[in-house]
């Protein structure tokens, strides 16, 4: 039981507190703990080496993040996925991402360095079949975007909402889906390039739109997974 957690090193970085909060929630991320399930908190303490303290603290947050629900005299569950929240979040980034490219392709020159090498590592990644490589990248991939842009207040939205979509990126992930999401980074990367700023609005927004397209589908195969 809970072999996906390993017992923490006595001198990694961060407080005890900041580590078991990010081993649960890998855990929960990577469905290791799926949606409906208790999280025994005794055995994550055994599991991980340390007292309750830090894994009540842990537990605490993620529930403050909707990771997981308390409740009272049951113990603390796994949260479904809000659909709603999903959607909430596809809104943001597809209407502030799709700002982002925009802007991007109006500069000259356009920022190509950091974007050709990613999408060099993308397609590398791919190639291989690596997905935990490819899963980075992507992540990365949207980062350098708002790095070049350079405006902190959207940066900061961005990355709440990309947060509230991890659990569901990592549902969504396939060799097919690699493959369209890089041909999908490709054409925004391309259309930045040429100074096409409403090519790379478009482009953008049909990268975040398939996956919408992708999560109604998966939901409704999946619902024990989601909440309405």
């Amino acid at each position: 039981m809970y072999s996906f957690l390993q017992p923490l090193e006595r001198t990694g970085r961060g407080s005890t507190t900041e580590r078991v909060y990010g081993a649960l929630r890998d855990a929960i991320v990577h469905r290791h703990l799926r949606p409906g399930e208790f999280v025994d908190k005794n055995l994550v303490c055994e599991r991980l080496g340390v007292s309750r303290f830090p894994v009540s603290e842990a537990l605490g947050q993620l529930a403050r993040q909707g990771f997981v629900e308390v409740l009272p005299q049951r113990g603390t569950r796994v949260s479904r996925i809000s659909l709603k929240d999903v959607r909430q979040n596809l809104l943001i980034r597809r209407a502030l991402e799709a700002e982002t490219v925009r802007e991007l392709a109006r500069r000259t020159p356009p920022p190509m360095a950091r974007l050709d090498e990613n999408i060099a590592a993308q397609r590398a990644a791919l190639a291989a079949g690596d997905d935990t490589a490819y899963y980075n990248l992507d992540i990365e991939f949207h980062s350098i975007l708002q790095q070049e842009l350079g405006y902190p207040y959207v940066t900061a939205t961005i990355d709440a909402a990309r947060a509230g979509l991890d659990r569901v990126r990592r549902m969504l992930g396939s060799l097919h889906r690699m493959e369209l999401t890089f041909e999908e980074h490709a054409a925004v990367v391309e259309a930045i390039r040429a100074g096409n700023s409403e090519g790379a609005a478009d482009a953008m927004r049909r990268h975040l739109d398939n996956v919408d397209t992708l999560l109604a589908s998966f939901a409704s195969d999946n619902p024990d997974l989601f909440s309405r």
